[in-house]
């Protein structure tokens, strides 16, 4: 086949960036030149930034930046193979065992990503004959997890309680059952009825699983996530959780029950599959779970932020949707506003990206700020000035 036939192949590709860019949707990507903090460099330039989820300022902790240096020292960089084979090391067990008594669970298992971890939970928990029941706005990694599960996959309505009962009882052809929510939802901030849900999950006798990407290091107290801001510790069986936005490195975990997590041990492909965590990842992850064991003060930080930054920007007349959480969209509608918008911050000084389809849906794109512990009283009262300015400036208010 010459090259000029293969090209054709991906013709297709072209034509669909080229609407991609009509459409105002192409994502640009903008490349950060300085450490992950409340002030970053982007070409050349040091601006706000309202586009991370480093909710704690961890991401460049003098802590947690020691104690991967350290740990490289001890113990090299990578481990070299899966964890079941001979990439465990006592760092992996280490973390595993303080995170477990962080989240107040039984034990706790940790996979490369947030994301992985909910690839590698769902198809081993369920599978084809077996029906879920998922929250229509749930993450992007719950709904490929539940495909490759390839279970019968039933959504409701957005933190609607009243219609997963009803879509249950409407379900009578099945082998095992379970339901799954966002804890905190990303786009919007809003949190998950988890306690009425979990009441729904034990009347019917069916699993409960939680995705609390963003509630680990925001609820419950000092962070411990949404199990324990509604103190249903026990109730939930399964609780997956991110170590790369609140902890401010990476990696995911999934806390529960023992028995859960030792099927994971030999049934999740992720675990079983790929590399393990590397050293200095999983020696950061553990100074960062100390930290929040020590203090609840970059918590309180954090929500007294998003506070100010909420209250501000809604007196101005910005409409910020549902948020529940240090997690505030600002609604504008259409991308290209939105786009435009981002890129009118940009140039006064705060970065804050746009966000629109697929990654919400069409007509509901927004600039979704991310409040940190990191940023100063100054940050938040600058942040505002210059969203009132934009604003202003593109008749959003």
């Amino acid at each position: 086949m010459s090259t000029r036939d293969n090209d054709s192949n991906i013709g297709w590709i072209a034509d669909e960036l080229k609407h991609l860019h009509e459409a105002g949707l192409y994502n640009h990507i903008r490349t950060i030149e300085s450490p992950m903090d409340a002030w970053v460099q982007i070409d050349g330039r040091r601006l706000l930034n309202f586009c991370a989820n480093n909710y704690l300022g961890l991401a460049n902790h003098p802590r947690v930046r020691e104690a991967a240096k350290n740990a490289i020292d001890r113990m090299g960089i990578g481990p070299g193979a899966v964890r079941s084979i001979a990439g465990t090391m006592t760092l992996h067990e280490e973390l595993e065992e303080k995170l477990a008594r962080f989240k107040r669970a039984d034990a706790c298992i940790t996979f490369q990503s947030g994301f992985t971890a909910n690839l590698g939970t769902i198809p081993a928990l369920v599978g084809r004959g077996d029906v879920i029941f998922s929250d229509e706005l749930n993450h992007a990694s719950i709904i490929d997890g539940c495909r490759l599960s390839r279970a019968e996959v039933v959504r409701y309505k957005h933190n609607d309680v009243d219609d997963l009962r009803r879509q249950i009882e409407a379900v009578t052809d099945y082998s095992r059952r379970l339901i799954i929510t966002d804890g905190v939802f990303s786009m919007d901030g809003d949190i998950a009825p988890l306690d009425r849900i979990a009441d729904v999950a034990e009347e019917y006798g069916i699993m409960l699983m939680v995705d609390d990407a963003h509630g680990e290091g925001v609820l419950g107290e000092g962070g411990r996530g949404i199990v324990d801001h509604f103190g249903l510790h026990g109730r939930v069986d399964v609780e997956v959780g991110t170590l790369s936005k609140a902890f401010g490195v990476v990696g995911g975990m999934v806390a529960g029950k023992q028995i859960i997590v030792e099927w994971l041990r030999q049934r999740g492909r992720p675990f079983l599959f790929s590399s393990a965590m590397t050293v200095p990842d999983v020696a950061a992850c553990i100074e960062a779970v100390d930290i929040l064991q020590e203090s609840t003060d970059l918590v309180d930080r954090l929500w007294a932020n998003a506070d100010v930054f909420r209250q501000g920007i809604k007196e101005m007349g910005f409409d910020t949707g549902h948020s529940e959480t240090p997690i505030v969209p600002v609604m504008l509608g259409e991308a290209p506003l939105a786009q435009q918008f981002s890129r009118q911050l940009f140039e006064k000084g705060v970065f804050a990206m746009a966000i629109g389809y697929p990654t919400v849906p069409q007509g509901k794109a927004r600039i979704r700020v991310m409040n940190s512990a990191a940023h100063s009283a100054d940050d938040i009262e600058q942040a505002l000035e210059i969203f009132g300015e934009v604003g202003r400036n593109l008749n959003v208010i």
